[in-house]
């Protein structure tokens, strides 16, 4: 038995190729919608994931607006933050953030599935979020990819 053709192949930032996909997030659920978006922006569906490389897709995902929480979660989930002063504790729900703006929201869902360190913030600059149908960046020319097809 050769030993040297069993060598594991680790992806580098020069061999990893990247693609841009869309994702239509009209009607879709948020959470599950979030997991399988963090999935692609790290690389995992990719047969050469390597944990501490960037090996993942673009994701610019379109209809922000319309996706959808289930039960009474637009009310009665809390997202808390803290401004470092004393009393400082905010409180914020899912529907007054989507009020402000449905693409602060899904950043931050996605944020939280990502990594906790300088490669989930890399990772999290290839998340481009459109409230709308229309996006800018058709220059990339990115594939229509369907979320429910993913595990």
């Amino acid at each position: 038995m050769d030993t040297l053709s069993y060598k594991t192949i680790s992806a580098n930032k020069a061999t990893v190729q990247k693609e841009w996909v869309v994702v239509d997030a009209a009607d879709l659920v948020l959470g599950r919608m979030g997991t399988k978006v963090a999935k692609l922006l790290r690389g995992k569906y990719k047969p050469n994931f390597t944990p501490h490389v960037d090996c993942g897709d673009n994701v610019i995902i379109v209809n922000a607006e319309k996706v959808q929480l289930t039960g009474n979660k637009w009310t009665d989930r809390i997202y808390l933050r803290h401004t470092g002063y004393p009393g400082g504790q905010r409180e914020i729900t899912p529907a007054k953030l989507m009020e402000k703006s449905s693409e602060k929201l899904i950043k931050k869902v996605v944020k939280g599935m990502l990594p906790k360190n300088k490669l989930g913030a890399q990772l999290l600059g290839n998340l481009y979020v459109f409230g709308g149908a229309e996006h800018n960046m058709q220059a990339q020319q990115p594939k229509q990819i369907d979320l429910n097809s993913l595990k």
